[in-house]
């Protein structure tokens, strides 16, 4: 196995190419998608956190860096770099420092608590990948259920707190948006009100939020059509630890790559049910996995090709394949015999990052529509320069080069940096031929 050795932090272009079967252990970091609402709803509870397994990565440390320029405490124990303690403000600062809420799509998790500081939230329009339209109005809607007021600007936006207000605050969401939910459960906490939403999201991310809310006295019931939340009479004295997921799609990543280049992996630190669609495209493909407690295991040297076509629909459905398992399970397919469908209607940009990105390689992928493509497998891909213009457009771009013939550039690097703290360091873990490329 190739000696293991990290990345630096500076790299903008790495080069990859095919070799071995990728083999061994790995442990996935914490998952940035979970860490973000988690870290928003410990500045919302307004009492000191102690989060654990706090993955290095770009957006994660964004945020930390927003929820100190907004007044809280931030601070790191000594020797663990993973673990995070959030206490609240003494007071509401003279001036805070709010721009780098325009560098993370999740910066708008932190309305809540900024509406429970000063009574209004005035942020930028947040950034993150451009995956296509994701606007603010099902946010917007949720804030004027508890009666705020919402001002759209040029540059961003304003939430300010309407008259204050007692009794449970019903609404219902026209879709299952993670981010609306989260939205709405953060508000009902700095309200001190019950809550019951209908047509909640009930994704891994989501229910890691109930649960560290009921470790501090909120009680919640979480069913598939109702999502309901109610302030406890007390919380424990204790200071709580809340601990971040594995990161399921890192997971996922790794085993495409895995099974793409027919080795063997033991992926460890991820909750099994968090990655059970993603197995079940695997196994449709004939690639034999197995899902333990915390631990995926993928054994490519055992495929067995089926020829089956895979459906890879990303769902906002309880217990449906996350979107961002869609882009690297594309790569895989490539190799793999069938006619394979593939559809984001979540992230309606993504296919225009991606699809361009994998012809570079030589992929031959027919777009139906703007959210919708097929392509047939196998296919013979041919290294070449291509750029990550968002985190899951890098990560499938990593996979795809690994069975690309010669040597593929990735540029954008800072991209895959955003959603993962060393992606291409725990593929050279396993065994991948990957380097940096001097400026």
């Amino acid at each position: 196995m190739a000696p293991t050795r990290a990345l630096a932090p500076s790299t903008e272009v790495i080069a990859v190419r095919p070799g071995r079967p990728l083999s061994g252990s790995v442990t996935v970091d914490g998952s940035k998608n979970a860490a973000l609402p988690l870290l928003a709803t410990a500045a919302a509870v307004r009492r000191t956190i102690q989060l654990e397994n706090v993955p290095a990565s770009a957006d994660v440390h964004w945020m930390l860096t927003l929820i100190q320029g907004a007044g809280w405490h931030v601070a790191r124990a000594a020797g663990r770099p993973d673990s995070v303690v959030i206490m609240p403000p003494d007071a509401v600062p003279a001036e805070l420092d709010l721009a780098p809420a325009a560098r993370i799509r999740a910066s708008y998790y932190l309305v809540p608590a900024l509406l429970a500081l000063q009574g209004n939230a005035r942020l930028p329009w947040p950034g993150g990948c451009r995956i296509g339209e994701r606007g603010m109005d099902l946010h917007f809607k949720v804030y004027e259920a508890f009666g705020d007021r919402i001002t759209v600007r040029d540059e961003g936006y304003d939430v300010e707190t309407g008259r204050p207000a007692t009794g449970t605050v019903s609404h219902t969401l026209p879709f299952r948006s993670r981010g609306a939910t989260v939205a709405a459960v953060l508000r009902a906490v700095v309200a001190g009100r019950a809550l019951r939403l209908r047509r909640p999201n009930l994704s891994p991310e989501v229910l890691t939020v109930l649960d560290a809310l009921r470790s501090v006295g909120w009680e919640a019931r979480a069913g598939e059509q109702v999502l309901d939340l109610s302030p406890a009479a007390a919380s424990p004295a204790e200071i709580p630890a809340w601990r971040v997921p594995g990161d399921k799609i890192e997971a996922g990543t790794l085993a495409c790559a895995v099974a793409a280049t027919g080795g063997t992996a033991r992926i460890e630190g991820v909750q099994g049910r968090d990655v059970v669609p993603l197995q079940a495209a695997l196994q449709r493909l004939g690639i034999p996995t197995a899902v333990r407690e915390d631990v995926l295991l993928v054994d490519g040297s055992a495929a067995r090709p089926t020829g089956r076509p895979l459906r890879a629909i990303a769902t906002l459905a309880t217990g449906g394949l996350d979107a961002d398992f869609e882009p690297p399970l594309m790569a895989l397919a490539l190799g793999q015999p069938g006619t394979h469908l593939f559809a984001d209607s979540i992230n309606p940009g993504r296919h225009g990052n991606l699809l361009p990105q994998l012809a570079r390689l030589g992929a031959k992928i027919e777009e139906i529509s703007p959210t919708k493509c097929r392509l047939t497998g196998p296919q013979r891909l041919t290294g070449a320069g291509v750029e990550a213009t968002d985190i899951r457009t890098g990560s499938a771009l990593m996979v795809a080069a690994l069975t690309a013939r010669g040597i593929t550039t990735l540029g954008g690097v800072d991209q895959l940096r955003r959603g993962h703290a060393d992606l291409p360091g725990k593929l050279l873990h396993l065994g991948a031929d990957i380097c940096e490329v001097a400026p």
